[in-house]
């Protein structure tokens, strides 16, 4: 019965994150043919019938947790280069500049290399808004992780895609790679779109039956021009405009209003956090934990490389919880279970996945990371009623130390070395596109 998609791991520390602060330490996780089987204690498993005929992987000194879910990216190649900037100017000095200069090989190069590096660091699952994305559709089904790809879209400017570009991605890829890849609808921003293109990629949503997303309230100055120019808040202007739902997923959301937050409860819409992002362009903190309270499925995102220089989720869940606690002068606030919840569970259901990832149970794909807990900087590692697990995994951990990765029961990272693809092939690639990308920026004619 043993197959590549069927094993038991043994002996490590797993933590289910079903939406419980429950732990099996040590415990064991029972895949059969790429999905969840069994889990829990080592007896627990060792029961099981199909134990004894699969292999066993020991995972002493190992957590076990469900993969994680990074739910706002945007590819990219411009790390390192678009620094000390406040947003707007940023994005009119390096990132437009970068849009008008893209072409759909820059564009899949950057996918490639996005999604394997956060593959690296144990994301198993991205939304990602970028350009020309059936590019990113083939790197997301080689590399082997889950994608959903929604495109910059906007009506304002030339040099993004378009509802009809859209279309055409929802035609290919509204579902692709076995479940593993699908479409959604993409707007880029408020002030780059008009109310029409709003409305209508709300129809399109409807017919292809799929998701929508964009951001919302990064700056005050957002806030207040949105004040200026149509009388209402970000937030209450796109339910104005017809597109929250519950499968509408907005970035950022730092500057919601308590009104905004009951909309967007009532609406079932989802939030992704930006810690990382939101403090490098100086955005500010979202009151994450105030939207937590109120209803709000608040899932964990890192940005693009060009806002964050980093795709690592772990670093990202100890800025989320760091940030929480200094903007609101609160320690209690942040707890690493409330955060690495935001980073797997609520990540998938802001997606519509939970049903089949997002946490370690019985039925769902194995999408399972390992984080090697051996090293000085877990160091004291406690269980029983001084369980740190949790706490080492937000405020020690990073991307070094996952170990291995699982999707849908497939192995990508082995001991640390991503298995699927040529990474050495993927970085040169990235790195001749990131030299054509800006080679071809200096070239372009200013904008009248």
């Amino acid at each position: 019965m043993a197959t590549d998609t069927s094993f038991v791991l043994r002996n490590g520390a797993v933590l289910p994150l079903e939406g419980h602060k429950r732990s099996h330490d040590p415990g064991s996780v029972l895949v059969l043919d790429g999905k969840i089987a069994a889990v829990g204690g080592l007896e627990e498993v060792d029961a099981h019938p199909a134990t004894g005929s699969v292999p066993v992987i020991d995972l002493t000194g190992h957590v076990v947790i469900p993969g994680l879910v990074n739910c706002h990216l945007h590819s990219g190649l411009l790390r390192g280069t678009a620094e000390s900037l406040a947003l707007w100017d940023w994005l009119n000095t390096h990132v437009d500049p970068a849009h008008r200069a893209m072409t759909p090989a820059i564009a899949e190069a950057a996918s490639w290399m996005a999604y394997t590096e956060g593959l690296r660091g144990g994301t198993t699952s991205v939304l990602d808004m970028w350009r020309f994305m059936e590019g990113s559709a083939r790197a997301a089904e080689r590399i082997g992780i889950r994608a959903t790809l929604a495109p910059y879209t906007a009506d304002k400017f030339s040099y993004f895609e378009t509802l009809e570009t859209n279309r055409r991605l929802l035609e290919t890829h509204r579902i692709a790679a076995d479940g593993r890849v699908r479409a959604w609808v993409g707007l880029e921003h408020l002030f780059y779109c008009s109310d029409q293109m709003f409305r209508d990629a709300a129809k399109l949503a409807e017919e292809f039956d799929t998701g929508i997303h964009t951001h919302s309230s990064e700056t005050i100055w957002e806030v207040e021009e949105c004040l200026r120019q149509f009388r209402r808040r970000p937030i209450e202007e796109f339910h104005n405009r017809g597109i929250l739902g519950e499968r509408t997923v907005v970035a950022h959301g730092v500057w919601l209003d308590d009104r905004e937050v009951k909309i967007l409860a009532e609406t079932r819409t989802s939030v992704t956090h930006c810690p990382c992002s939101n403090m490098k362009l100086s955005s500010g903190p979202a009151r994450i934990g105030y939207y937590r309270d109120q209803g709000v499925c608040v899932a964990l995102g890192s940005d693009g490389e060009k806002e964050n220089n980093s795709l690592d989720m772990l670093e990202e869940m100890k800025f989320a919880s760091l940030l929480q606690k200094v903007s609101t002068l609160d320690p209690t606030s942040g707890d690493p279970w409330d955060v690495l919840d935001m980073a797997t569970l609520s990540g998938a259901r802001a997606l519509g996945l939970d049903d089949v990832s997002g946490s370690l149970e019985v039925g769902k794909d194995a999408d399972i990371v390992t984080v090697d807990l051996r090293q000085l900087h877990f160091i004291p590692r406690l269980s029983g009623e001084d369980f740190n697990v949790p706490a080492h995994l937000v405020f020690s951990a990073s991307a070094s130390d996952v170990a291995d990765v699982w999707v849908k029961g497939r192995q990508l990272v082995e001991a640390g070395e991503v298995i699927s693809v040529d990474v050495a092939d993927i970085a040169a690639n990235a790195q001749a596109a990131a030299e054509e990308l800006f080679e071809r920026r200096r070239s372009l004619s200013p904008i009248s």
